[in-house]
């Protein structure tokens, strides 16, 4: 069977259990990729979507691709990286995005020895949408056969700058004993006519975060805002904030207090989108041991979190993304019941919330699996107004994975 990146486009009722409502259904449109294709990754500029992901190359290793759409369809795809010695991997995955200079930005996982987690981050950077890319270059300089992953890029000034988590702690070194402690870390890179470089130091923005949850980053009027899932002393693992503005990073504080205990990582990482003063975050939790979905806006550029809403409770497996439109509200996508083994299906689940009033139903838009096959579906939008696109990882029943991506009409009820 050959693998594809399907684009369904959305033009009468999605099914919604056992109820359905007034938004569009799917129209598919094709893209040849190969077979195993997975890891989706989209994002946006103007009306120009990017989508990356990873696919199996014909020999021992993988490429990393990327392929744009614009108004007048998609591009042919094309190979950013083509490695055998990728670190590969369902949940910490590359990503192809606009940065503050119009290059595209690109970060992959790159492994360093035989050790299971040995790997570290690489960029690179291209001025010509995708043909060419510059040399890697790595933001961390310990070189310890340990974690270095869960990127977000985000802008500083007319630079690049991009958070990760830091495992060098994980052996002794240069900072001290073996604490076995992940660190949320931040660097700043910027090109010159030699390549890509480090514009400033290595910074630590918490020394002691959840293991391996994504982090997430965007920009409010007053400076950046990151947030992770943080780890206290006593093994409380709630989504934290921090800060950056002219005086440096603001300490952490949780953006909720769920209380959710647990002694080992979630994979489950939080999202967040900002505009002006205004920030959205959502995130998975089980506190209690009741799996919810939660969404909290902030109204100060993240100082301050005081309106949080529920957006999932029915057997919710988490993984979300957001996307913050112009009107004013936010989609949230998640995954939702289903087992979690991996022949267990789950839904794609998509709801749209503003901080006050009712939230609309949440549509089903697709079906899925519950496993790590499936992946962490993404979202962007094609300009202002424009579709929304949700990416995601399927597999037949043969087992093949293939990539899978759904086009909202821009009107949603």
């Amino acid at each position: 069977m050959a693998g594809f990146l399907g684009l369904l486009a959305l033009t009468g009722c999605i099914e919604t259990g056992s109820e359905s409502v007034g938004a569009p259904v799917a129209r598919e449109e094709a893209i040849p990729t190969a077979p195993g294709a997975g890891m989706p990754f989209l994002s946006s500029a103007g009306d120009t979507v990017y989508l990356s992901w990873i696919e199996p190359d014909e020999g021992s290793g993988h490429r990393l691709r990327m392929a744009t759409r614009t108004p007048g369809g998609w591009s042919p795809a094309r190979t950013v990286a083509q490695r055998d010695d990728f670190f590969v991997n369902w949940a910490d995955f590359p990503s192809v995005q606009v940065g503050p200079d119009d290059a595209l930005w690109t970060h992959w996982l790159q492994r360093g020895g035989d050790a299971t987690y040995d790997y570290g981050v690489r960029v690179s950077r291209s001025v010509d949408g995708g043909t060419t890319w510059s040399e890697p270059w790595t933001p961390h300089e310990d070189g310890t056969p340990t974690e270095h992953g869960f990127v977000s890029f985000l802008p500083d000034g007319d630079d690049m700058a991009l958070v990760w988590l830091d495992g060098r702690r994980f052996v002794p070194g240069d900072d001290g004993p073996a604490t076995e402690e992940m660190a949320l870390r931040y660097r700043t890179v910027t090109a010159g006519d030699e390549g890509l470089r480090g514009s400033g130091p290595e910074t630590i923005v918490d020394s002691r975060t959840c293991d391996c949850c994504q982090t997430d980053a965007a920009v409010t009027s007053d400076g950046a805002v990151v947030v992770y899932r943080d780890r206290t002393d006593e093994e409380i693992r709630d989504i934290a904030v921090v800060r950056r503005g002219p005086g440096g990073w603001s300490e952490p504080h949780p953006v909720a207090r769920d209380g959710w205990e647990i002694a080992g990582c979630p994979v489950n990482g939080p999202s967040v989108v900002a505009r002006g003063d205004t920030v959205a975050v959502a995130w998975f939790t089980a506190a209690d041991d009741q799996p919810r979905v939660r969404l909290a806006w902030s109204f100060d550029g993240g100082v301050s979190f005081p309106v949080v809403r529920e957006v999932a409770d029915e057997a919710p497996l988490g993984r979300v993304d957001l996307l913050l439109r112009d009107e004013g509200s936010v989609l949230v996508s998640w995954l939702e019941g289903g087992g979690v083994g991996a022949s267990d299906r789950a839904r794609v689940r998509i709801r749209a919330l503003e901080p006050e009033g009712e939230a609309t139903p949440a549509w089903t838009v697709a079906t899925s699996l519950a496993g790590r096959t499936s992946g962490f579906p993404r979202l962007a939008e094609a300009g202002s107004g424009g579709p929304v696109l949700v990416a995601w990882t399927d597999a037949d029943p043969d087992g093949i994975r293939g990539l899978r991506l759904i086009r909202f009409d821009p009107s949603l009820p």
